[in-house]
């Protein structure tokens, strides 16, 4: 099942299938470890539409609400 980052629950992962978006938002997520076919995992999310932290392999990572949107991820449920 594809997702986005905030429809995870803290605790899930997923494998990161896609990054929509413009070239500078993908090489910014490049360069903080998010890439496609990392595995992530939500590790914590703030009430209505704060930031997202993740961890990407050994790194713990926050990205706004509206990024966060734009990571799609696949996850087994």
């Amino acid at each position: 099942m594809l997702i986005d980052i905030t429809h995870l629950k803290p605790g899930e992962e997923g494998v990161i299938k896609e990054i929509t978006g413009g070239t500078g938002l993908i090489s910014r997520m490049q360069n903080m470890g998010i890439r496609t076919g990392e595995t992530v995992k939500k590790i914590s999310s703030h009430f209505w539409c704060g930031p997202q932290t993740v961890e990407v392999g050994r790194c713990k990572v926050a990205v706004g609400h509206g990024v966060a949107k734009k990571i799609i991820i696949e996850v087994e449920r």
